[in-house]
Parts: C-alpha cells; sequence; structure tokens
C-alpha cells in the first residue's frame, strides 16, 4: 500500500469534514456532535479524525473541528483536527465538555442549532437538553448522522487502499491454513484460530474484524458457530467452515472459506455445488448497472430451485465496521443500485444439521463498469 504523507492524511480527512460542513450549511445546521464511548462505538470519530476512540467530536458549518479526546496523548499523534480539548479538563463529561466546546466556539457554526447524535439515550438527551439551553438542539434518524452513514458507504481511495491491504493479508492467512491443513499441522478449530491472531500482526494489521468462528463438521450447520471455536477437529471429514476478517487501519475484510474433506455425500456434494453456482450468478450482477435487490433475489432463485434457502442475507458493506449499509438483501429500497466505490461482501451459504455448513464469501469492489473481486476466498478439497 502506497505511504501516505501526514500532509496527504489531513487533507483526506478535512475533505470528509467539509462535506459534512457542506450538508450542515444546507441545511440551516450550526454544528454536529458525535460521541464515541463504551456505551456505544461511533466510527464516524474515526472516519473524520483518525483518532481509534474514547472521545466526543463537534464539526462546525465552516468545518472548523474540535475533538475531546479521554487519550489525549494518542489524539495528538494520531489524529486529525483543528483544536484538542482534553477530555480530563471536563471530568470526562460529555454534556459538560460539550457545552463548554460550543460556548467558546459558536462563532464558527451560522446559528445555534445543533444536532445531536440519534443513538442517546432518551434520559441523557433530556440532560443534554437541560444544559445546552442556550441552543437549538435537534436529534433525528435521518439527519446529519444519516447522510454520514452515506458518505461512509462510498469509500474514497484511501479507504480503498486500507481494505486491499487487510485483503492482502488475509488472503496471506487463507493460502498458509490451506497448506497446513494439507501438511497436518492444523489439527484443530483452535489450531486455526490462534494462527489468524499471529499471522495478522506479524503482517502488520491491527486485530480480527470480529470474533473468528472456526467450526468443524460437528458444528458447521450454525451460521455463526458458538462458541468461535473450539478444541474440536477441524477440519475433519465433512465440511467445515472458517469465517474470519483483519483490520489495517482500522478497514476490515471478511470472509469465509469451506473445507470439503472427502469422502463426500451426494447431498453435501449438491449443497457445495448450490453455494458456488450462487456465488457465480450473483457476481454477475455487483455491477452499477444492477440494484442490490437483483443480486439478493438472484441467490434465492437459485436456492428454490432445489427447494433449499439462505437464511442470511447475500451480503454487506465492510469498512470501519464489519457489517455497514447497505445490506445485499430484497428489503434494501428496490431503486438502490450498487454504486462505484461501495465495498460489499457476497456470501451465499446454506446450513444443515445433517449435511453441515457450506459458505463462500468474498470482498468485492464496485467499480465504473463493473466490479473488481478483491480476496480469495474459495470452496478447499481434500
Amino acid at each position: 500500500m502506497k505511504e501516505y504523507t501526514k500532509e496527504e492524511l489531513a487533507a483526506i480527512f478535512k475533505a470528509r469534514r467539509s462535506r459534512l460542513a457542506a450538508y450542515l450549511r444546507d441545511n440551516n445546521i450550526g454544528a454536529c456532535v458525535f460521541i464515541d464511548s463504551e456505551e456505544h462505538r461511533d466510527p464516524a470519530l474515526s472516519y473524520f479524525t483518525n483518532h481509534a476512540n474514547d472521545a466526543a467530536l463537534i464539526i462546525f458549518s465552516d468545518a472548523y473541528s474540535v475533538l475531546i479526546p479521554w487519550d489525549e496523548n494518542l489524539a495528538k499523534k494520531n489524529g486529525f483536527y483543528d483544536k484538542l480539548v482534553p477530555y480530563t479538563r471536563y471530568k470526562n463529561d460529555d454534556i459538560k465538555a460539550v457545552k463548554a466546546v460550543l460556548n467558546a466556539c459558536y462563532t464558527h457554526g451560522e446559528n445555534t442549532k445543533v444536532e445531536l447524535p440519534p443513538y442517546l439515550t432518551y434520559p441523557h438527551y433530556l440532560h443534554f437538553i437541560d444544559e445546552l439551553c442556550n441552543y437549538d438542539c435537534r436529534c433525528k434518524e435521518d439527519g446529519a448522522h444519516s447522510f454520514v452513514l452515506e458518505c461512509r458507504m462510498i469509500k474514497d481511495q484511501y479507504e480503498i487502499e486500507c481494505t486491499k491491504e487487510a485483503v492482502r493479508v488475509g488472503d496471506l492467512i487463507i493460502d498458509e491454513i490451506e497448506a497446513q491443513i494439507k501438511d497436518g499441522r492444523i489439527k484443530t478449530e483452535t489450531d486455526v484460530g490462534l494462527l489468524i491472531e499471529r499471522m495478522l500482526r506479524e503482517n502488520g494489521c491491527e486485530r480480527t474484524g470480529f470474533d473468528t468462528l472456526a467450526a468443524g463438521p460437528s458444528r458447521s450447520f450454525a451460521i455463526h458457530a458458538f462458541p468461535g471455536y473450539t478444541a474440536a477437529p477441524w477440519p475433519a471429514e465433512g465440511l467445515s467452515i472458517l469465517d474470519f476478517g483483519v483490520v489495517y487501519k482500522g478497514y476490515t475484510s471478511d470472509t469465509t472459506i469451506t473445507v470439503a474433506k472427502g469422502p463426500l455425500t451426494q447431498a453435501q456434494e449438491e449443497q457445495l455445488a448450490l453455494v458456488q453456482k450462487a456465488f457465480d450468478e450473483c457476481l454477475k450482477l455487483y455491477t452499477p448497472e444492477h440494484t442490490i435487490v437483483e443480486a439478493a433475489k438472484k441467490a434465492d432463485s437459485v436456492f428454490a430451485s432445489a427447494k433449499r434457502k439462505m437464511p442470511h442475507t447475500l451480503g454487506h458493506a465492510t469498512g470501519l465496521e464489519i457489517h455497514e449499509y447497505p445490506r445485499v438483501s430484497t428489503k434494501m429500497p428496490p431503486e438502490l443500485k450498487f454504486q462505484s466505490g461501495m465495498i460489499l461482501t457476497l456470501e451465499p451459504g446454506l446450513y444443515d444439521v445433517e449435511i453441515g455448513g457450506s459458505r463462500l464469501e468474498n470482498d468485492i469492489l464496485i467499480t465504473d463498469h463493473g466490479n473488481e473481486v478483491l480476496s480469495h476466498s474459495r470452496i478447499i478439497r481434500l
């Protein structure tokens, strides 16, 4: 991946904040507040500042930004903002911190209208209202925070490159897993889970995107096996699933392989063939010419032809969160098309207590003229 200078990164984050500021001006809003805490994680804070978590952020309608971090040292090292105010100055009280910043920087907003996060609890919102009595506070599902979700839906070049690096490391791990199951070094679900943890860090990634799901034939019937992995044999005769993601600079991959260890029953072979067919047919529809609903319906029709039904959506967007908008589902707005810059999973799967589970998942970048399959998950036969 290209090495970005601090100046280049600053310009990227400033451009994102400027886009939100334009929305605020167009909608006559003076400032927008974001809060990331243990009570509710908000990736918008990282999206606008590159600071990881535990902070409040206020962006004004002139794009001026004030970051209020709990970890002041980390924010100074990694963050991009116009002003930093330590959270500890306000005894880690988000209401007091937001009120103080609004009072000190009110000239940066066109007016006193302030949009608060829609994820606040009702009692917390009422406390904000009481303290910010000089401001016209709003809390809307379809307001500025919803606009930020739309912005995050289309990845910029930096986000695409970060995701590609996460995927590259994920592919290295998949190749190593295949090698180690073939030479017998991987024997259990725990073996594969710990291999992923070690390799991702050796290759510059931060963490897994979610709890790794390694399920041998006795547990692969579950969509998301619990616990994520155990001491059970993996792979063993039958169908085994491995679903994992790795995170690079905040952006996660999400891939699933199925390991088919023979001899297989006819039912298992038919299930594998159906999953592969659904993947191949739906990939053709992951283009700007097609709606998201079209792809979801295609998967349903492939499985319905064999009187089977997939118990989850065909895919979802990825990014700073493992599940982002949109889902690849028949419940999406019928007019919503795939758009260049989206990164979404394509993950058809079928599950049966007797047959076992099969899922094939790759990360797909939508391009101007089609798509690019970023990852290289596959059905591995032994």
